[in-house]
């Protein structure tokens, strides 16, 4: 019997047709070894392996066929088949074809004449079949004179799945035992947290060693394999580290370490944030709390059992549960005129709120910047009318009605502490903070720097006011620092004496003269040295110019 490579694609009816025609004898270990020799010449690229799990890839719409014959040795043998979609749902099923009865010896009572098409349907039969995306294991009894044949379908999408064959289902398993009840309890739910526990698995109290448990937090779904969970990951266009190839493979990860699935980078660090896949393998403890969760957020959890010497796995059945929504932030008073000074926690990424009711149209709210950086949020009667990250000094000037209910929002929009002073008043109310110039910035002159001084110029306001100038000698390594720890609410009072060069008033009606200079004498050749321009106003609050270094030249 001449076979060729289409002959795999053929309809079943037809290869079971074409194997009856081939007159194929009454079960005798030559047709057997017949029928063994014949697939494994013909079809030896889609024979399913014993003792294997096998990884196959489907195209959405086509069928993919697998066969297997299991050895000879006793006339009925035991089997198991499993089955791991690892994405989509798919279809499968199991046939088997029998070869047909022995034709009657002379002597003998006739049989009617039955046609090939018959004799074919009537030997191919199906087993088993099933539709979905769950892990399926089919356990059977083998007769060594039958083929049998695995189909594949998956109608939605291309995808791949796994399949494990095994005929020795008496000395241990490839994937681990789960328990009798194979839930997770959800056991403590907290603002930001979500404490889990599920019973042990058999395999974990026998092969500690081998053996651990690995959880998987995410905001979508449940997951009912460890195989759809990476191929989640890899969908949503994760780079995948060299080092990472196996992206939730839990032998790549230490204890307690947290894989992150951020800004399109897939890496393995401690520190979470929201919307994002983690995996932590815990070694084989049964009981864990999640951390760094979102308040009001719902959260599906998935424990998988994971032999570490195989990188095969079982899924206990996932859970998801809701955390706590967070308690309304407190509230603080804004009287008129009167400066608050708040200080923001940056590791909590909490806002900090400010409520101002308005006792007349026109409100003037003013914002100085101390340090780090913070965005601040302002409603009006619940309606939003500023958002923006703040920068040194920023007036907000809005018209409402009298009552109207202002709400001011602050967060710190990096993990340091920020702080920030904040002032509400009416609009013709005289405020604390000095009329400001355009810029806050001091300018140097390289063309007039020297190896004994330094000139710095910054821009005046319509109104006269105090400017005191402050130097500071740094080292090279010091610049980045003092230039962000610099407090910008602190005023004259926090510097050493020695650090003062002068003081000064001016102002000028026309701004475009608004502008003055100093020469700073009596410094040292080539060091670096620090400058502070002090604005005070009538008020006697300072406000901070942005913080100068300039260099002197080393030769002169």
């Amino acid at each position: 019997l001449k076979m060729s490579w289409s002959w795999l694609f053929l309809p079943l009816h037809l290869l079971m047709a074409i194997f009856s025609c081939h007159s194929i004898k009454a079960p005798t270990t030559s047709s057997q070894q017949s029928l063994k020799t014949d697939l494994f010449n013909f079809y030896h690229s889609l024979i399913l392996a014993d003792g294997k799990e096998t990884t196959i890839h489907l195209l959405k719409d086509i069928p993919k066929r697998y066969y297997f014959v299991l050895e000879e040795g006793r006339v009925l043998a035991p089997f198991s088949l499993t089955v791991t979609p690892c994405d989509v749902p798919i279809e499968w099923s199991i046939l088997v074809y029998k070869p047909p009865p022995a034709k009657a010896t002379p002597g003998s009572h006739d049989t009617p004449e039955v046609s090939k098409s018959q004799k074919a349907s009537s030997l191919a039969s199906t087993i088993f079949n099933y539709k979905g995306n769950s892990v399926e294991t089919y356990m059977g009894m083998s007769s060594h004179s039958a083929l049998y044949l695995l189909e594949f379908l998956s109608t939605e999408r291309d995808t791949h799945i796994t399949v494990y064959l095994t005929t020795d289902t008496t000395s241990g398993h490839l994937y681990p035992e789960l328990p009798a009840d194979p839930r997770i309890d959800v056991i403590g739910v907290g603002h930001t947290t979500v404490t889990l526990t599920w019973k042990h698995s058999p395999s974990a109290l026998q092969h500690r060693d081998s053996i651990q448990y690995c959880l998987l937090v995410n905001e979508k779904h449940n997951y009912k394999s460890l195989c759809a969970a990476e191929t989640a990951v890899r969908s949503s266009g994760v780079k995948m580290p060299p080092t990472l190839a196996l992206s939730l493979s839990p032998y790549l990860l230490e204890p307690q370490q947290v894989m992150i699935l951020s800004n399109s980078e897939l890496s393995v660090i401690n520190k979470v944030s929201s919307g994002e896949v983690r995996q932590v393998c815990m070694g084989t403890k049964n009981t864990y709390t999640v951390p760094n969760l979102s308040p009001n957020t719902q959260y599906y959890f998935d424990v998988f059992i994971v032999n570490l010497l195989t990188n095969a796995s079982a899924a206990y059945t996932g859970t998801f549960a809701r955390t706590l929504e967070e308690p309304e932030p407190k509230v603080t008073e804004l009287e008129d005129g009167k400066v608050v000074h708040v200080v923001l926690d940056g590791k909590k990424q909490k806002f900090y709120s400010l409520q101002y009711q308005a006792r007349h149209k026109k409100i003037h709210f003013t914002f100085q910047l101390c340090q780090g950086q913070i965005r601040v949020h302002i409603t009006q009667n619940g309606k939003t009318v500023a958002s923006e990250n703040l920068s040194g000094m920023r007036y907000f000037s809005l018209k409402g009605k009298v009552l109207d209910t202002y709400l001011v929002q602050l967060r710190s929009t990096e993990e340091s502490n920020s702080s920030v002073k904040v002032q509400a008043s009416p609009h013709f109310h005289k405020p604390l903070f000095p009329l400001l110039p355009e810029s806050l910035k001091i300018k140097s002159f390289s063309k007039l720097r020297t190896c004994r001084s330094v000139t710095i110029a910054w821009l005046g306001t319509q109104e006269e006011s105090k400017y005191c100038v402050y130097r500071k000698r740094i080292e090279e390594d010091q610049t980045w620092r003092e230039l962000q720890s610099a407090d910008r609410c602190s005023g004259p009072e926090s510097r050493h004496k020695s650090e003062k060069v002068l003081c000064k008033y001016f102002y000028d009606l026309n701004l475009q003269r608004a502008v003055t200079t100093e020469t700073i004498k009596g410094l040292e050749a080539g060091t670096l040295y620090l400058f502070d321009v002090y604005l005070f106003g009538p008020s006697g609050i300072p406000v901070r110019y942005h913080s100068k270094v300039v260099k002197t030249r080393k030769k002169c």
